[in-house]
């Protein structure tokens, strides 16, 4: 979610960055033209004024500018007459003479003032050696905003007239001139209703995020502890995701049936099959009184019916037991269990097994550690660690239990001093049917399977189904350590 959060902002960052500048460049490409468009107007203007103002003079320089150029500049446009003696070098040295639309004489020497202002006057040495344009905001005499565009000079006799035609910024289309284009009304009006998409564009994101997260948050929950009637639907944060909803509901309601149905179905066959098995054991004991003892053969085969019917029995058991790790690992049953308690308890009952194989038990354990589980899954997955090292354990072993928190993780590890697990077999030792050791002696905890190399496995699916995990590693000193992590309970 961060990442697409960050790509999310570099796509908003990117995006107007790269419109501005292709805009930016359009409108400079647009200013430059138009200027080019203003100069040319403003040489024509100064071409038809050129031969009567070789024979004009100061009096008569306003009666030629509003003869001569007439409706020639154009609309919004303004024309300034300004006259710098022969022989002058400085250009304070020139004055404004005329100007059209027409100013006041008054007025004149103010539009002077103004012209000195803008940096006209300083540019009037190199402008009566050639024209050039130029680009000045301004504001005309009667307030109203001008953009000077044109300076181009005409010798005459007398001096070097200079004719400045300037245009209303508006008639133009020339808002941005003279000022950064961010400033444009445009650029900053597209900025706002930018920045108000960004706004609801994120209020939406982090929005989904933050109901996405509640169903994260409702769909662990009910992994860890069950549903308890709780539904996603029910919650009136997920409107985005009613449909969504629904159907999880319905999912989960059909792995809790499913569950029910693979365990009933498992006591069921469990029943089903034992049955037959009893009448065998039932129908060798008159077949046994009939064979008599000095026939080797029927003894024999006396003996192979009670060893099959015995296997056929823990073969039950054994299915039956797998019946019930597939339901759970479909429906977990869950609830908060003392794992210290539970730890310490299947030790102290250990205890009398192991003192047939010579074995001794060294327990450290954390207390007050909970997890979420069914306290039947989690003895089957402790008994199993526990009877996996001391059948593997020499006599005058040491077993070694440990239970402790590791993060937001309980840890249960069983160590042995036996041969340990050649390397490339550690995954395999929990797969199902895999065997390799003999049966431990008569009255240990496990015979009901006769080791038919499903222990370990249940472990693994017992773990996985509650969040967790286990992994086999050979020690160092010898021997094979198996770590059990569980999600702790919150």
């Amino acid at each position: 979610m961060t990442g697409s959060l960050a790509i999310l902002a570099a796509i908003f960052l990117a995006v107007p960055a790269l419109l501005y500048s292709q805009f930016q460049a359009a409108d400079a490409d647009k200013q430059a033209l138009l200027l080019r468009s203003v100069q040319t107007q403003g040489r024509l203007v100064a071409e038809v004024l050129r031969p009567a103002l070789a024979a004009a003079d100061l009096d008569t320089a306003q009666t030629v500018l509003e003869t001569r150029v007439g409706d020639l500049a154009g609309p919004g446009a303004a024309v300034r007459l300004l006259f710098r003696p022969a022989g002058a070098a400085e250009s304070a040295s020139a004055f404004v003479v005329a100007a059209m639309p027409s100013v006041p004489t008054a007025l004149l020497a103010a539009e002077r003032e103004r012209l000195v202002r803008l940096g006209v006057l300083d540019r009037l040495q190199a402008t009566c050696a050639g024209g050039g344009p130029v680009a000045i905001r301004s504001s005309g005499p009667g307030g109203t905003e001008e953009t000077v565009t044109s300076v181009t000079a005409v010798h005459t006799e007398l001096g070097c007239w200079v004719v400045i035609t300037a245009h209303a910024t508006a008639a133009y289309g020339l808002p941005s001139l003279d000022r950064p284009y961010w400033e444009t009304p445009e650029i900053r009006s597209a900025g706002a209703i930018y920045v108000v998409m960004v706004i609801l564009v994120v209020a939406v994101f982090l929005g989904v995020w933050r109901n996405l997260r509640r169903f994260t948050r409702l769909a662990r929950d009910i992994r860890v502890r069950g549903t308890k009637g709780r539904t996603f639907a029910a919650d009136s944060g997920f409107r985005e995701f009613a449909q969504a909803a629904g159907e999880l509901d319905r999912l989960v309601e059909t792995l809790e049936r499913s569950a029910r149905t693979v365990r009933q179905a498992a006591e069921e066959n469990a029943h089903a099959l034992k049955t037959p098995v009893a009448i065998i054991r039932q129908s060798v004991e008159p077949l046994r009184r009939a064979v008599a003892g000095d026939n080797p053969r029927g003894q024999r085969a006396l003996a192979l019916i009670e060893e099959s019917a015995d296997r056929l029995t823990s073969l039950i058991a054994c299915v039956r037991r797998m019946d019930e790790v597939v339901a759970d690992l479909m429906d977990p049953p869950r609830e908060p269990v003392d794992l210290s308690s539970l730890v310490r308890t299947m030790i102290d009952g250990w205890q009398g097994a192991l003192a047939v194989r010579q074995v001794s038990a060294r327990a450290t354990i954390d207390e007050a550690i909970v997890v979420h589980a069914s306290e039947d899954s989690l003895e089957t997955m402790i008994e199993n660690l526990l009877e996996n090292a001391a059948r593997f354990s020499p006599a005058g072993g040491t077993m070694a239990v440990r239970l402790e928190r590791n993060g937001g993780r309980a840890e249960i590890t069983v160590e042995d001093d036996g041969p340990g697990v050649v390397p490339d077999r550690l995954e395999t030792i929990f797969e199902r049917y895999y065997s390799q050791s003999p049966a431990p002696p008569d009255g240990t905890p496990g015979d009901e399977d006769e080791h038919l190399g499903i222990g370990l496995w249940i472990v693994r699916r017992n773990a996985e189904a509650l969040g967790g995990s286990v992994i086999a590693e050979n020690r160092a000193g010898g021997g094979l350590r198996v770590r059990l992590s569980l999600p702790l309970a919150a």
